[in-house]
């Protein structure tokens, strides 16, 4: 009937046909525990529920084993295993992918490949500015590491301390400082990969120069593990900030939140590290159900922006430019009021409300996540014309847009009236998305700028990009993985898990 709808039944079909599934033969399972060795698996049941379902309870999966390598060399060693008998591997970092990449659905033999026992850091450059790392390694710990050097690595996301690299290079994953370090992209130098067919790749060098041939650690970043298993990473670090202020401002319209960006990197430069805009809708729900979180303005306004910027020197100036440009913004009448941070507690404070209003969703039951990205010029007419496209067609729903507007990604939310059921909520969830998508598609922009796809998302990328878009990654994951063993069903709907490859 509606997409999400044939989505879900699709995986409910899958996960309780467990009758039709082909389960691990006793002595391949067998094999595959002696290549991690005693204490690195599970395979009861109950332990390896924990690892089967996505996060916000919308997808189910089944697997017969849970791996737990400690090295790159046991990671080759199991999918060496797997590829010669055709069974499925599931990478899995954190599990905090939002659209179902690391959920185990298959109906033929599967294992999940939990790389968090791979935690070490392998080297530290505080003069190259380097870090390299196994895939396992907590993105929190990988800051800290890098903060004993003297060191910045700028990578940070709402679930950071439970992330792993790996999962986070996989999803190519953004967060809040794009606007000045770039996506995780931006941040890679070199790549592990162990193959589909267990060969390892490795290009762990330390280099920003390297014209030889094709980059090929870019095909694996952003493929959520369809193409191979990230088991190590060297990464660009920066010089550690000793001046961060934050600021948060009042505004009237999306309109004067883009202008007050644009007006904040002429006038400050790249000193502009993060950049938020915020609806008031959120500032009500993160102040109403997250304690501790107060709203730091005394008066009430329809958009905010939340300013951070960082430096390396420590005089403190950064304080005056801050407090100078929205002075004159607010001469001008574009800023309405503002505050600005006197002190690293009073700067947490106000991330703690930008990041409340992730956590206080979930006590308005359900909502709808359309993480999407347009040209930041364009922001406030896609804001206009979305919203009143859906307050016309679901005028009861709410709307909360938010997120990295600095650059261009809006994570587009809707959450459901008061006493709407979350069935009857979740049942208009394809055409909710239409209208959000087809606004996006509108705009020149992408229907996933930070999550990726996984499965969530597997039939709109085929109806948004184009054919010889599809074509080509088809061609490349074929390439990669002939046999389809990689992370099945996630992005691509495979139909084929054999040597004809992936259709």
């Amino acid at each position: 009937m509606q997409k999400w709808q044939t989505i879900m039944t699709s995986v409910l079909v899958t996960d309780s046909a467990n009758s039709a599934r082909t389960s691990l033969s006793p002595a391949f399972a067998q094999a595959l525990k002696d290549a991690v060795g005693p204490d690195a698996y599970l395979d009861d049941d109950t332990d390896i529920a924990p690892y089967l379902d996505e996060q916000r309870d919308l997808l189910h999966g089944h697997v017969d084993l849970v791996l737990f390598p400690r090295s790159t060399d046991a990671v080759a060693a199991i999918v060496k295993l797997c590829a010669r008998e055709q069974v499925a591997v599931f990478p899995m970092g954190g599990n905090t992918n939002l659209v179902g990449s690391a959920v185990p659905i298959s109906q033929g033999p599967a294992v999940i490949l939990n790389l968090k026992r791979m935690n070490r850091v392998r080297a530290v450059d505080a003069t190259g500015f380097t870090i390299s790392v196994d895939a396992g390694c907590i993105l929190k710990d990988v800051q800290d590491v890098a903060a004993e050097a003297g060191c910045l690595f700028p990578l940070s996301l709402g679930a950071e301390g439970s992330c792993q690299i790996g999962g986070n290079l996989s999803t190519n994953a953004g967060g809040i400082q794009v606007l000045r370090y770039g996506t995780t992209r931006d941040l890679t130098l070199g790549l592990e990969v162990v193959l589909p067919d267990g060969r390892v790749w490795s290009r762990m060098r330390p280099l920003r120069k390297d014209n030889t041939g094709y980059d090929l650690k870019h095909l694996f970043i952003g493929a959520e593990g369809t193409l191979g298993i990230i088991t190590g990473a060297t990464l660009r670090l920066f010089p550690q900030p000793r001046d961060v202020v934050t600021a948060f401002v009042g505004l009237s319209s999306p309109a004067s939140v883009i202008e007050l960006l644009g007006r904040m990197r002429r006038e400050a430069s790249d000193v502009v590290s993060a950049f938020e805009g915020i609806s008031r809708f959120g500032v009500d729900l993160a102040t109403q159900h997250i304690d501790g979180v107060r709203d730091p303005l005394s008066d009430v306004y329809p958009w905010y922006a939340l300013i951070e910027m960082s430096g390396t020197s420590a005089d403190g100036e950064l304080a005056h430019v801050m407090e100078s440009v929205l002075g004159r913004a607010m001469e001008d009448e574009l800023v309405l009021d503002a505050v600005v941070s006197a002190s690293g507690a009073q700067s947490q404070a106000l991330w703690e409300l930008r990041e409340g209003i992730v956590e206080a969703q979930k006590f308005e039951g359900q909502s709808l996540k359309h993480d999407v990205s347009v040209p930041v010029a364009d922001i406030p007419a896609f804001l206009e014309e979305s919203i009143a496209t859906l307050q016309e067609a679901f005028p009861s729903y709410r709307l909360l847009p938010f997120g990295h507007f600095g650059d261009g990604n809006v994570h587009y939310n809707v959450c459901p009236p008061a006493g709407m059921t979350d069935e009857d909520f979740l049942a208009s969830s394809h055409d909710v998305a239409r209208i959000v998508y087809d606004m996006v598609e509108r705009y020149k922009g992408s229907i996933s700028a930070e999550h990726g796809i996984g499965r969530l998302k597997r039939d709109e990328l085929s109806h948004y990009r184009p054919d010889i878009d599809l074509d080509l990654m088809r061609r490349v994951k074929s390439a990669f993985d002939p046999l389809g063993i990689m992370n099945p069903g996630s992005m691509f709907d495979m139909s084929a898990r054999s040597g004809e490859g992936v259709v």
